[in-house]
């Protein structure tokens, strides 16, 4: 499998588990979105996805960025998992079911499998 099949794969993983994140109201959880009160909150969040998928898409794809900025996604895919590791006892933490606990690990593995792919 080639590292570029790699990259689309984790990244597709991440972009789904974010789809999850809106339904498990992730933004009560993050300290930056956490105090705002509900609705502002789910707004927020929602929003600040537009020009974050923005950097990604553009980041990934351009020559002068793109190696960099992958293994950049990657690295924070793996420390991702531990995140979610150290937010789970959280109060208003959701991600308590097999789905998104697989979407978190199979995006943390893919970035596992990229940053190995590429520290060759």
């Amino acid at each position: 499998m080639s590292l570029d099949v790699v990259y689309y794969a984790m990244l597709a993983a991440f972009v789904t588990h974010e789809l999850d994140a809106v339904k498990r109201h992730e933004w009560r959880v993050l300290p930056l979105t956490s105090f705002l009160p509900e609705r502002i909150g789910e707004q927020v969040f929602i929003w600040i996805h537009l020009p974050l998928l923005l950097a990604v898409l553009w980041f990934g794809e351009r020559d002068s960025t793109m190696d960099g900025f992958r293994f950049g996604l990657a690295a924070f895919a793996v420390a991702h998992v531990g995140l979610h590791w150290l937010f789970r006892k959280h109060p208003a933490y959701e991600f308590n079911n097999p789905s998104s606990w697989g979407l978190i690990l199979l995006t943390g593995a893919l970035g596992a499998a990229y940053v190995a792919g590429a520290a060759l």
